[in-house]
């Protein structure tokens, strides 16, 4: 729900600005990773209300499958994606409960790492739900000053230090877009597990 809410506005927007929005997304995370003809599993944590699940979508192939997770109920809106990708919808708290499976092909988090206050300890926990060459997908603000929304923000060079401080060494920034509330820009970035 917060991420359809801070991209569009209003969860009553038209469907022109909601496919707007939808383009935005795509065009951020474009690139994290070259094309892949099998399909996959992905988990985007935090999902609100699926704009980036339906962006990611668009990237995989065909019978992959995502899991929406969110802490509130989730209802994904309805936004064109290609037919063959199921997602699956789940309520849980991503940070205080187990993840429900093993051997994710990625992580798709946007704008929901900065509800993270231990950040280490997560990314360790959820990095084990990955396979080897498996992919983190992140979407945040490009700050580390807090403030109600964005409690424990992450810019990208402290998410960068964050991740060279667990080993990971291909860490890479996909782009960025100005933030609809003027703050600091949105960036996308991907890292590989090691």
């Amino acid at each position: 729900m917060r991420r359809f809410t801070r991209l569009t506005g209003s969860r009553k927007a038209s469907p022109r600005v909601i496919k707007m929005e939808l383009d935005v997304a795509i065009q951020l995370i474009t690139g994290f990773r070259k094309p892949v003809q099998t399909p996959e599993i992905w988990s985007d944590l935090g999902c609100g209300s699926g704009l980036f699940t339906h962006a990611l979508a668009h990237f995989l192939s065909p019978k992959s499958e995502i899991y929406a997770i969110d802490k509130e109920p989730v209802a994904i809106i309805p936004l064109n994606r290609p037919g063959d990708i199921v997602i699956h919808p789940l309520q849980l708290d991503f940070v205080q409960e187990e993840l429900p499976f093993r051997e994710l092909d990625g992580i798709l988090m946007a704008n929901s790492l900065h509800f993270v206050r231990d950040k280490p300890v997560f990314l360790r926990a959820i990095g084990r739900r990955l396979k080897a060459g498996g992919l983190f997908l992140f979407v945040e603000y490009d700050s580390d000053k807090p403030n109600p929304w964005v409690p424990f923000p992450l810019g990208f060079r402290s998410l960068e230090n964050l991740f060279k401080k667990e080993g990971y060494t291909d860490i890479r920034k996909l782009g960025e877009h100005p933030s609809r509330y003027g703050r600091s820009n949105m960036y996308a970035a991907a890292i590989s597990k090691k």
